[in-house]
């Protein structure tokens, strides 16, 4: 099960949502978002920041690392701003921020398939979605690049 929260960056021009996988990380894990605008005017801090295209997370790494113990038995030293990330305990809850709304129009068109030719239809849904997964990881989406 996971928890799904959403926030506003510093700028507050972008809302973001994310999945907390598992319930082991508290909403409040997630200190600071900053979108591609406000991410100009941050300071990167590699030891609890994360970049993906853009957009900085920065995680408050005391709390993570103490759910990681307590909740995984993870030590503390392997609780990083990637392996919260990465693993799933603080992330997206798409690929990236606002992929529902971009997918929506490409989707659709697919679908219409659907009535007409339903074999095509999964041809053309299955050449979507691996064309869809290259542009995203070419992109550079850290999502992205692990499916």
């Amino acid at each position: 099960m996971c928890m799904e929260v959403r926030l506003r960056c510093e700028c507050g021009a972008k809302e973001a949502e994310f999945n907390l996988r598992d319930n082991v990380m508290p909403p409040e894990v997630i200190v600071s978002l900053y979108c591609p605008a406000c991410s100009a005017h941050a300071e990167f801090d590699p030891e609890s920041m994360i970049q993906d295209n853009g957009w900085l997370i920065e995680y408050d790494m005391d709390l993570a690392r103490f759910m990681a113990v307590s909740k995984l038995g993870i030590p503390p030293e392997k609780v990083t701003p990637d392996f919260i990330f990465d693993e799933g305990y603080a992330t997206w809850k798409e690929l990236y921020p606002g992929e529902l709304e971009d997918i929506k129009a490409e989707k659709e068109a697919i679908v219409a398939i659907l009535k007409e030719d339903p074999k095509r239809y999964f041809e053309e849904l299955r050449k979507w979605a691996l064309a869809r997964v290259e542009r995203l990881k070419a992109e550079g989406w850290r999502r992205a690049q692990n499916l």
